[in-house]
């Protein structure tokens, strides 16, 4: 059957203990649109991949995945469109699941960590980023992606959300951060110390691509100069290996249209295989 699947995710949903999945929204965006159509690059282009990753020594054949597809929405609904990704990801948990979801403009992680917060209460975040995203709204809207780690706070709580990377902001998110998230400007460098104390925590990650500087991550909708390298990304995601209980995990704001060279597809393709296997181990 021509189905298109990422590579490696070919199973059946009921011998699939994790699942893949889209979300093409991009109705928030501040800056660029174009993140909806991250999927339908990622797909194709993850069969210029190997399904074995040498950084892990671990194979996507050796691990159930099934593409769920992407989430057909209620584009223009903002508030509809989140409930329905939440429907989604909680069926998926409640299904004994775990998963790795690609947006999508960054706020398409509020429902899925919500999803997961409610089967794992003591969940904790991992949270790497070029932006603070800790607005109490944008522009009056409370649903934004400016303000989605905000809208998990509220849930979640002090002392569980870790923010990396960080290097854009208002002045009142970093100092509204120094008493409720971790957060290390700049830089992952202290990624292997959190790691180790969270290691047998529930844990969610999210990445948003925006981290990796511009130079070689342009195909963004808010590129922020001054970020890391993908090799430094590569180490994070190995450290985050180490994590005992990830139950969930994203890769968002890929936006195709501004890297027609097809090298920041290529990047998140990778992020998006490695991140499989970590959660799926």
């Amino acid at each position: 059957m021509n189905i298109s699947t990422f590579i490696g995710c070919d199973n059946t949903y009921e011998e699939s203990e994790l699942a893949l999945f889209g979300i093409p929204f991009d109705g928030t965006t501040s800056f660029r649109p174009g993140t909806r159509f991250a999927m339908q690059a990622i797909r194709p282009d993850s069969y210029g991949l190997e399904t074995y990753s040498p950084y892990l020594d671990r194979d996507l054949e050796d691990i159930a995945v099934h593409d769920s597809g992407d989430l057909d929405l209620p584009l223009g609904n903002t508030e509809k469109t989140m409930n329905e990704i939440l429907l989604f990801t909680r069926g998926l948990v409640n299904d004994g699941k775990k998963f790795v979801m690609v947006g999508g403009e960054h706020l398409v992680s509020y429902p899925t960590i919500q999803a997961a917060y409610e089967k794992y209460p003591d969940l904790h975040v991992i949270h790497i980023d070029a932006h603070t995203d800790l607005r109490e709204d944008y522009m009056g809207e409370k649903l934004s992606h400016a303000s989605v780690i905000r809208r998990c706070h509220e849930f979640i709580g002090d002392g569980r959300i870790f923010q990396f990377g960080i290097r854009s902001g208002l002045k009142e998110e970093f100092e509204w951060a120094k008493d409720h998230t971790y957060m290390e400007r700049f830089s992952i460098e202290t990624l292997p110390e959190i790691v180790k104390k969270l290691e047998n925590l529930p844990i969610y990650i999210t990445i948003d691509l925006d981290v990796l500087d511009p130079g070689t991550f342009p195909g963004t909708g808010t590129p922020e100069p001054g970020g890391i390298t993908y090799k430094e990304l590569l180490a994070g995601l190995k450290v985050l290996d180490d994590l005992n209980h990830v139950v969930g995990a994203d890769v968002v704001e890929l936006s195709p249209p501004y890297d027609p060279t097809g090298a920041s597809t290529a990047i998140a393709c990778k992020t998006i295989r490695e991140l499989l296997l970590i959660v799926g181990k």
